[in-house]
């Protein structure tokens, strides 16, 4: 059974990137496979990434595209290119449009590093969220992976996994336990998920 094709986008690190690659290799994302990598920061180090996993990549940027409509256009294009049937946002640092996310309606996946509601939205991103989550005073936070629509964060929840906050946490502690204890998991566990529901549908038209 053909796999379905996924694109990543990134902006940063890759570390979310690197775990779905992780992932591949393992056999645990069986269903889909990692085809293309798109960033829109040209020296991200995600793109360095791709390049030792031997994965295709672009840098596509909202500064030469000139407007969020060019830069979504030049996204799609590359992606119908590519015939990519799943995008996965792995620390992608650009809000969508609901003229992109309509397109790919429950094809686009995020991974936000709090158990949404909490934290979550315009402006919650990175290291903002820990440091909201320390300030709150919760005892417990995590990780979401949720479809994409037009508000951030908006889309359906898809896995949680939480995570404890412990009494002598910074942010950046908080950030590296919700990293290797949720975002890490269940965002390769989405990945999966979503591509075995994309394969049987296929199934089911072919």
């Amino acid at each position: 059974m053909d796999k379905i094709k996924i694109a990543v986008l990134v902006s940063g690190g890759g570390t979310n990137f690197q775990a779905l690659i992780d992932a591949e290799k393992k056999g645990l994302l069986k269903s889909g496979q990692i085809s293309l990598v798109i960033s829109n920061n040209a020296i991200a180090y995600a793109l360095k990434r791709a390049s030792e996993a031997g994965i295709p990549a672009l840098t596509i940027t909202k500064k030469d595209c000139g407007s969020q409509e060019a830069f979504e256009d030049a996204l799609m294009q590359a992606l119908e290119e590519n015939g990519i049937e799943l995008i996965v946002l792995a620390g992608f640092m650009s809000i969508l449009s609901a003229r992109f996310t309509s397109r790919y309606e429950k094809r686009i996946l995020n991974v936000h590093p709090s158990l949404i509601p909490s934290f979550c939205g315009k402006g919650f991103y990175g290291l903002k969220v820990h440091e909201a989550a320390l300030a709150y005073g919760v005892k417990v936070t995590g990780a979401t992976v949720h479809y994409v629509n037009e508000i951030p964060d908006g889309g359906r929840i898809l896995l949680q996994k939480a995570v404890p906050v412990l009494p002598d946490d910074t942010p950046k502690t908080l950030q590296k336990r919700v990293m290797e204890r949720a975002e890490w998991i269940i965002l390769p566990e989405a990945a999966e998920l979503v591509s075995s529901q994309l394969q049987k549908q296929k199934e089911c038209r072919q």
